[in-house]
């Protein structure tokens, strides 16, 4: 079957990337731990790896998560993931910093955000487009206060369905200049979780180009096929080596890995699908090509399956509630419900429970559900 590039293109920082000159986008995340030292290193060795952009998170942990979330594992032991999210809080001219060495370099800078106020701190910046990370899809009040910008907007679609989807792509209607990166939320991901053949058919349906954030091992596999399938965009994590203690060094890949995901990248854009794919047939085998390829249907991945409604956001009380109480925007928040606390509603039913009366007493914590607010009959 002959395997078209998509045409679809997307433009920021002053030019237009499609599958025939996609966009390589080093995610460093939160990798440097505040080391302004770290993050230049960073952007050195994603610069001299070939990428052209780097990635940063402007994290407020209350932005994230409610204290009450729960552990993480870490190498060195079980650590509070509400107190690391706080060890990584840092001040606006730390990323105005980033932004300036970024453009020195000749790289890109991008930036996800996580509530209003690092949103508000990051426009301040005037990046040339912004990063609204796959926990955040669903995030209504950001969603709505980043579409108000006006700057263009990278979206990724992890641990999302396809209403999901529809539902951001309506929030954000009012951006021009749109990139949709399809993803697995799960870390490592596994290659076969990919089913890259969704990047046409969500461009299809969307009607803006695709791309894909990469969380598996593999520096080739996933990138050079997402290409073949039309990616503008391929964002994975970098980092100086896997043994650092950044969250997510253990998935990033080390600059010799990088460089030669981008060297894939490349050549895939040049050789063009067919070659592409018969190449990585011939490296990967016919069987795991193809799955990772895999039917276009748009599903929650098998590895992330468990996460959905978890890493997502819901809306959660953020004190202890007396059966009689008006909530009010100060009780709520929409964060990240993670492995320990109750799911609540959808944050896009806030303006909905705002102003309603408490039918019964809510824990600090807390999910929320209908039935704080809604009286049941009492069973006959």
């Amino acid at each position: 079957m002959l395997l078209i590039m998509s045409e679809r293109t997307f433009t920021a920082g002053g030019a237009s990337w499609s599958a025939k000159r996609p966009m390589v986008v080093a995610e460093i995340g939160t990798g440097h731990g505040g080391d302004r030292g770290k993050a230049r290193d960073l952007i050195d060795a994603a610069r001299e790896a070939g990428a052209d952009c780097a990635k940063f998170q402007i994290v407020y942990a209350d932005e994230i998560l409610h204290p009450e979330t729960g552990f993480v594992q870490l190498p060195g032991g079980p650590v509070r993931l509400y107190d690391r999210f706080r060890e990584l809080e840092l001040p606006p001219d730390f990323y105005a910093d980033m932004a300036s060495y970024c453009a020195k370099r000749g790289m890109l800078f991008l930036c996800s955000p996580f509530g209003l106020k690092s949103a508000r701190e990051l426009r301040e910046l005037e990046p040339p487009f912004i990063k609204v990370a796959s926990p955040e899809l669903n995030h209504f009040p950001l969603l709505e206060e980043l579409a108000s910008y006006g700057i263009p907007l990278v979206l990724s679609s992890g641990v999302s369905r396809l209403g999901d989807i529809e539902r951001a792509m309506a929030a954000t209607e009012a951006v021009a200049e749109r990139i949709l990166l399809h993803c697995v939320t799960s870390y490592p991901a596994p290659e076969t979780d990919y089913n890259l053949r969704l990047l046409g058919r969500l461009s299809g349906v969307f009607g803006i180009p695709t791309g894909v954030s990469d969380h598996s091992l593999d520096p080739v596999l996933v990138p050079a096929l997402a290409v073949c399938e039309g990616a503008a965009m391929i964002e994975k994590h970098i980092c100086l080596s896997r043994n650092d203690p950044g969250l997510d060094d253990p998935v990033a890949l080390p600059p010799d890995q990088f460089a030669a995901l981008c060297k894939a990248v490349r050549e895939a854009a040049r050789r063009g699908p067919e070659a592409t794919r018969e190449a990585l047939t011939k490296e990967y085998g016919a069987e795991k090509t193809e799955a990772v390829l895999g039917d276009g249907i748009k599903r929650l991945a098998p590895s992330e399956r468990a996460n959905y409604g978890r890493t997502n956001r819901s809306l959660h009380f953020t004190r202890d509630m007396r059966a009689g109480e008006t909530l009010t925007g100060a009780d709520v928040a929409p964060v990240r419900t993670e492995k320990v606390l109750r799911v609540g509603l959808a944050p896009e039913h806030l303006a909905d429970v705002l102003g309603a009366r408490l039918t019964r007493n809510a824990k600090n914590g807390d999910g929320l559900s209908w039935d704080n607010f809604l009286s049941r009959p009492s069973p006959r």
